[in-house]
């Protein structure tokens, strides 16, 4: 269902959002690069896959999501307290993306894949806790 909502918002939100990327932020080029370093071959933002994983590899059947917080809901029944303006719309965009995330996860595993999702902040805090986890899921 597709909800058309109208408000106001700064000028500085406005450019602030402009600039988030979908892909090819530098969590993941950091997880990638370190992942290619060890000698893992993988696929990036696969699009044969539901959810078009990071990184698939595509060998041992591992999909690769790394999570932004906001936009993911971490820790989202804390966090969404938090929000004050836009509300509805953004309580919605992210509740429907938590559920889009689930989904897919069923879809992979039910398909044999294995799926690992990465926080954004777990790769910049302790990039090599995840890297052994994707090497110990291959």
């Amino acid at each position: 269902m597709l909800h058309r909502f109208s408000f106001n918002t700064t000028e500085q939100r406005s450019r602030l959002m402009k600039r988030i990327k979908g892909k090819a932020t530098k969590p993941e080029r950091e997880l990638a690069r370190a992942l290619w370093a060890k000698g893992v071959r993988y696929r990036k933002n696969y699009s044969k896959l539901p959810g078009k994983p990071d990184i698939a590899i595509t060998k041992s059947k591992v999909a690769i999501f790394i999570d932004g917080e906001f936009w993911h809901g971490y820790r989202w029944e804390e966090k969404k307290q938090r929000i004050k303006a836009n509300r509805e719309y953004w309580i919605q965009k992210i509740e429907r993306n938590i559920r889009r995330d689930q989904e897919n996860t069923k879809i992979l595993e039910e398909n044999g894949w294995v799926v690992i999702r990465i926080w954004e902040q777990d790769i910049r805090k302790r990039l090599e806790e995840c890297i052994e986890k994707v090497l110990s899921s291959l």
